[in-house]
């Protein structure tokens, strides 16, 4: 089977429960939203540590059973487990336990992760609005949109303990090349002596 099937040149494209929508469909923007977020946290997740790796990769799968049920929202099976968003919420507050997380404004971009993981987090809140839209028009799963929103607090707070663990390492590494030059300066001293 080939990857075209040009059944979508005419502008409009099928759900999985088989219905015909335009592509400006509001479920289709979201669906499109979602695929791009789940798309950039894999670009995050190349950067990230191996807990958070694994976390991110769950989240992915998560996201995926979310846009199935966004594209067939009366198929059981679909259904939104709301152990997802207790699990989130545990990986947040652990988060949160590991370092001083700042409670004022900040400026995005400390590191590469973190501002991969900021990019994300912006995509998921604008996911988070359009699946408010959807709700409005549409059947969406309560537990599902909850979700989302605790999503983005938990980027946010992923993208923080980045930058908080960069600044750890390029502390070390000052901290190193210090320990560096007074070895070697010392050495010289001995030998100056």
């Amino acid at each position: 089977m080939k990857v075209y099937t040009k059944n979508g040149d005419n502008g409009r494209t099928q759900l999985l429960n088989g219905q015909s929508v335009l592509k400006t469909d509001d479920r289709i923007e979201l669906l499109g939203t979602i695929d791009e977020l789940n798309s950039h946290i894999g670009l995050a997740k190349v950067l990230s540590e191996d807990d958070l790796r694994v976390q991110l990769t769950h989240i992915q799968k998560t996201l995926m059973h979310i846009m199935s049920g966004i594209a067939a929202p009366l198929k059981k099976e679909f259904r939104f487990d709301e152990k997802e968003t207790e699990q989130l919420e545990a990986w947040i507050d652990h988060m949160e336990d590991s370092f001083p997380r700042p409670k004022d404004f900040v400026l995005y971009g400390g590191c590469e992760e973190s501002a991969r993981l900021d990019v994300a987090r912006s995509i998921a809140r604008r996911a988070e609005r359009r699946f408010r839209v959807v709700a409005q028009k549409y059947v969406a799963d309560k537990k599902a949109m909850q979700y989302m929103n605790r999503l983005s607090d938990f980027l946010y707070v992923a993208a923080r303990y980045a930058d908080y663990r960069a600044d750890n390492i390029r502390s070390e590494g000052v901290r190193q090349e210090v320990i560096r030059d007074v070895m070697k300066n010392s050495g010289r001293r001995k030998i100056e002596n």
